[in-house]
């Protein structure tokens, strides 16, 4: 089974599991009660025979009996981790993979599903599903909007870095951070110190009057495309919900996410509110942030730049609202690609809110059934429906992915 690029239980075309491992996904019980049942019985052999021999610590002696000990525990502990590790191997079919969030009436998520609880149907099809257990760590792509009416946006997410690495992407995740408008910009690749994001974070400006957000996606992909297997695969977009100008088209950065198995979350806001949600600015906040004047360190000292900056009202003025009028008639990207990749979106309009969305979907992200089906061979190219639901228990709240385009 492949999952965000790592092969973590085998499927041949034959329909039939070759690995070692149980449909759900779990190791397979009877196998590792048999493989564990042998290496006991290995090593009390072992403790038996030397110690008929004298050598009631084998380790801690010296001499060449001791050494074969040693040797022979050490290959018993071998043969410990070869039953404990999952068959590994590259799919030779494509999979599709479907976060499944479950909660209950009050919003609590529920865990301790297994397979067999779980129902997950394809155009109305009930589906043989594989459920993972297995906790892989996250790669994670931040794809900031950074065009003119982003500027209350991008003072919001200043000290935000610590969120998106140690929250989001969390223990053994890393973390990459790129802005976009009319140009695409890396700021950060990959890493786990969360000090570099929000460096990053609070070194964005405000760069052009695009929003070029499908090309921003297609690096975003590209990026997360490349990392090493056996991780999951996470962009979060803070952005708008509407393209301006992009050279990449819908359906070709569409099936690049449906091939890498990449999950979307969009924090959006609204271009016209946003400006109204920040505190008024001094010219000292608008030179760069590291020759900035905290406060006078002394009377004769250089002092901060307290004259009030010119509002920038952003998208306030009339041609503005025109032109984004227009842009209605446009495909909202968020809609589709968080619907499709099993993602989700947020509104916010204040600092607090857009911190707490953060944390929403870094909760649900590390509450989440990874599952995965292998779609009917020679399918047609239309669009599927996926939904889940919960045997038995009408009460629970379902969400995964609306549905997906087959790719090859």
């Amino acid at each position: 089974m492949q999952v965000g690029g790592q092969a973590v239980g085998e499927r041949h075309d034959d329909g039939e599991d070759h690995g070692g491992r149980a449909d759900d996904g779990g190791l397979d019980q009877d196998w590792l009660r048999g493989c564990f049942e042998r290496v006991a019985g290995t090593v009390v052999l072992f403790d038996i025979f030397f110690g008929a021999l004298g050598a009631s610590s084998p380790c801690s002696s010296d001499g060449a009996l001791i050494a074969i000990t040693c040797a022979m525990r050490l290959t018993a502990m071998a043969f410990i981790a070869v039953c404990t590790s999952p068959a590994q191997f590259t799919s030779n079919v494509p999979l599709v993979l479907a976060p499944v969030s479950v909660v209950d009436g009050k919003g609590h998520y529920v865990d301790g599903l297994t397979s067999e609880d779980l129902i997950l149907y394809d155009n109305n099809v009930p589906q043989k599903i594989q459920l993972d257990w297995s906790e892989y760590p996250i790669s994670l792509v931040v794809a900031v909007q950074a065009s003119a009416n982003s500027g209350a946006v991008i003072d919001k997410l200043g000290s935000s870095g610590i969120l998106f690495s140690q929250l989001l992407a969390a223990h053994g995740g890393e973390t990459a951070m790129i802005s976009f408008s009319d140009d695409i910009r890396l700021h950060q690749d990959f890493t786990g110190d969360s000090d570099k994001v929000t460096g990053s974070l609070r070194m964005l400006r405000k760069e052009g009057d695009g929003a070029h957000i499908l090309d921003a996606l297609e690096y975003g992909l590209a990026m997360l495309e490349k990392r090493p297997a056996g991780r999951r695969r996470i962009m979060l977009v803070i952005a708008e919900k509407r393209d301006r100008s992009s050279e990449q088209t819908l359906p070709a950065v569409m099936a690049r996410a449906q091939r890498t198995n990449v999950t979307v979350y969009w924090l959006t806001w609204s271009p016209f509110l946003q400006p109204f949600t920040v505190k008024p600015k001094t010219m000292e906040d608008l030179k760069p942030e590291a020759t900035r004047i905290k406060k006078g360190m002394c009377a004769g000292c250089r002092q901060p730049d307290d004259r009030g900056a010119p509002f920038d009202a952003g998208p306030g003025s009339a041609i503005y609202a025109i032109g984004e009028l227009a842009r209605l008639q446009q495909p909202d990207l968020s809609g589709v690609f968080t619907r499709t990749t099993g993602g989700r979106t947020l509104n916010f309009l204040k600092k607090g809110a857009l911190e707490e969305a953060v944390q929403l979907v870094a909760q649900e992200v590390h509450r989440q059934y990874l599952v995965t089906f292998q779609p009917r061979s020679g399918s047609d190219r239309a669009f599927h429906t996926v939904r889940a639901v919960v045997r038995d228990r009408p009460e629970l709240v379902v969400r995964t992915r609306e549905g997906y385009w087959p790719v090859d």
